[in-house]
């Protein structure tokens, strides 16, 4: 690839389809450790443990999708997403930089995002480009 906007598109595809596919796998697999965020917010220990692995999958979905075919939309929710769950950590009572630490995992779905062109409208929010 000559283009390097190309080259910079592909790397954040595949960053967040890594990102998203290890998260979905975890919480397919009801990752104890992340039971605490969903509990901080209102959500029994049991409601988590069913949540968690619907959240997996809808992760796996996101991270396939920003892959094969970036439509604005899940790269928005990508990046909802993402933040949210950062920030969720310092919410839970871990420290600050667990936050500061997963930056990546809210700004390389932005990222594309940006390069794609943010939407202008709600037909926009289901295009690629």
């Amino acid at each position: 690839m000559n283009n390097p906007l190309k080259t910079a598109e592909w790397i954040l595809r595949i960053g967040i389809f890594g990102s998203f596919l290890g998260h979905g796998v975890f919480g397919l697999g009801v990752k104890a450790a992340w039971i605490p965020y969903l509990t901080v917010v209102g959500f029994s220990e049991s409601s988590a443990e069913t949540l968690l692995p619907l959240i997996g999958g809808l992760d796996i979905v996101v991270a396939f999708f920003a892959l094969l075919l970036p439509l604005r939309i899940v790269l928005v929710w990508a990046a909802l997403w993402g933040f949210a769950t950062a920030l969720m950590r310092p919410i839970a009572g871990e420290p600050v930089w667990d936050f500061v630490e997963r930056w990546a995992n809210w700004a390389a779905p932005l990222a594309l995002l940006a390069l794609h062109g943010f939407p202008k409208g709600l037909k926009d929010l289901f295009k690629v480009r």
